[in-house]
C-alpha cells in the first residue's frame, strides 16, 4: 500500500470490514505522526474505519523535522492561496488513491485538519465534485473567502472547532468562517473552548468524536 504521500495508516483491529475513512491533516510544522494521535480515542468507537494520517507534501520552511502543505514564511495573500492551491491537487490525488484502494465512496469519508490542515480540509470539502461525508477542522480559518466562494461546488457539512484563547489563528476566524458557510446554505457547527490555546484539548476531541459518530451512521 504506496500512496503518493508518506502516511500513518492506523486500519482497524482484527481484520474488521473498512466501511469509512477519516483523514486527518496535520498543521504547519508538523506530521502525520503528531496528528495520529487522535485516533488512539477515535479508533476504539469507529470500528470499521481506516485512519489516515498523510505528510505534508513540503519540509517546513522553519522547522525541517516537520512538514507544511504551504509555505507561510512570506506575508503575501497571494502567493499563500497560490501555494494553498498546489498543496490541493497534491491532495487530492491522494484521497483518489485512498478512495481506490479502499473502494470508497466521497460519503464515506471524513476530512478532519488542525491549523493550517483545517484550511485544507475546508477547501476540499467544498471544492471537490461530490459531498465528503463531513469536515471536521480544529484552530483553523477560510484562506481566501472570495477565492472559495467562486470555486465551490458542494456543501460538505462542517464543524469547527476553536480555543477562545488561541494566539495563532485568533478565534474570530472561526466566526467569519461560520458567516460563510450560513451565507452560502452549508451546514456549519461550532464550538468554542474554554481558556484553549493553539491546540487540540480532550474535550474538542470528544466533541469531534461525536461528530463524525452521527455523520457515518
Amino acid at each position: 500500500m504506496t500512496f503518493c504521500l508518506n502516511s500513518i495508516i492506523i486500519k482497524p483491529e482484527n481484520n474488521v470490514e473498512i466501511k469509512n475513512a477519516v483523514i486527518l491533516l496535520h498543521g504547519y510544522g508538523g506530521s502525520g505522526e503528531d496528528i495520529s494521535s487522535l485516533t488512539l480515542n477515535w479508533k476504539r468507537h469507529l470500528p470499521n474505519t481506516v485512519f489516515i494520517c498523510p505528510n505534508g507534501h513540503e519540509t517546513c520552511s522553519i522547522n525541517p523535522s516537520g512538514f507544511q502543505w504551504f509555505d507561510l514564511t512570506k506575508e503575501d495573500k497571494a502567493y499563500i492561496l497560490e501555494q494553498s492551491i498546489n498543496a490541493e491537487k497534491k491532495l487530492k490525488k491522494f484521497i483518489d488513491e485512498v478512495k481506490n484502494y479502499f473502494n470508497l465512496t466521497y460519503n464515506r469519508i471524513c476530512l478532519s485538519g488542525f491549523s493550517q490542515g483545517c484550511m485544507m480540509s475546508i477547501n476540499l470539502g467544498l471544492t471537490s465534485e461530490q459531498e465528503y461525508n463531513c469536515i471536521v477542522g480544529f484552530s483553523g480559518k477560510i484562506i481566501d473567502q472570495k477565492d472559495l466562494k467562486k470555486r465551490k461546488k458542494v456543501s460538505t457539512p462542517t464543524l469547527l472547532i476553536h480555543g477562545d484563547i488561541d494566539q495563532v489563528v485568533h478565534p474570530n476566524f472561526m466566526l467569519e468562517a461560520k458567516d460563510f458557510f450560513i451565507r452560502n446554505n452549508i451546514e456549519i457547527q461550532t464550538y468554542l473552548i474554554k481558556n484553549c490555546d493553539h491546540h487540540i484539548p480532550i474535550d474538542a476531541s470528544s466533541i469531534a468524536l461525536n461528530y463524525i459518530i452521527k455523520k457515518f451512521k
